[in-house]
């Protein structure tokens, strides 16, 4: 009997929507040998970031650091409390992360693991990152400002970034895009974007991309339906867009 290869998922922003994501990963049913990938935006937003950010901890998964996560870090650099960058991350949803937590000093031990989240991952084919790269710059003079919080001028774009593989992105909510449905996955020159806005109540989709079989899982966090289906059925193609031409939603 020949073994199954093993899995390669990845999966969008959760917005501290647990009980979602188990939802989606008893959907997905991830073998011991199958490799899971978050592409960060555990966070924020949603009721259970606390219980999110446990499990991802606890588990054999991967994730990278988004910019709701690096919004968090800048809450507290070394250890302290900067009023400033406190007051943002808790104006961009960070109060719902705050009232997940009833132990502080757990709230302590998530922010030191959140510190050591890559902000880029190369699985050779494919290149994880939460919102995109700099089409200008190479990958070395590239940092935060770019991995985890870059928009229109990835998205604008003509041109592959990689001639040898695909970016796959969270960070912008698909629908944004002009022409795309919610729940649909945006796809535009060498990339994906699969952050269909599981906190939004215009989509609620949670999404993960199987990247050998091509294949697509989502669960609604406010309806709690599911459905599989295979990418090339729920991806809408995006052209290079500038600011104006995709919905502005705060993130």
């Amino acid at each position: 009997m020949s073994q199954q290869p093993s899995r390669r998922i990845v999966i969008g922003d959760v917005h501290g929507h647990y009980e979602g994501l188990m939802t989606l990963l008893n959907t997905i049913a991830p073998g011991a040998d199958d490799q899971v990938y978050f592409l960060g935006d555990l966070i924020d937003r949603g009721p259970q970031s606390c219980q999110v950010i446990e499990f991802v901890k606890d588990s054999p998964y991967q994730s990278l650091l988004g910019n709701h996560e690096h919004l968090l870090l800048e809450a507290f650099p070394n250890g302290q409390v900067y009023a400033p960058a406190l007051q943002a991350w808790l104006q961009s949803g960070g109060r719902a992360t705050v009232a997940s937590y009833v132990d502080v000093e757990l709230l302590v031990k998530h922010v030191e693991w959140i510190r050591t989240l890559p902000i880029y991952l190369d699985l050779g084919d494919v290149w994880l990152v939460h919102a995109g790269v700099n089409p200008e710059l190479p990958i070395e003079q590239q940092g935060y400002a770019e991995f985890c919080w870059i928009r229109d001028q990835f998205h604008s774009s003509a041109r592959p970034y990689f001639t040898d593989k695909t970016i796959i992105t969270g960070h912008t909510i698909t629908f944004t895009f002009q022409g795309v449905a919610p729940g649909a996955i945006a796809q535009g020159r060498g990339w994906l974007g699969i952050d269909t806005g599981a906190y939004h109540p215009k989509s609620g989709w949670l999404t993960a991309l199987e990247i050998n079989s091509q294949q697509v899982y989502q669960a609604n966090v406010y309806t709690n339906q599911v459905r599989t289906v295979p990418l090339s059925e729920v991806t809408m193609p995006v052209e290079p867009q500038r600011r104006g031409k995709r919905q502005a939603l705060k993130m």
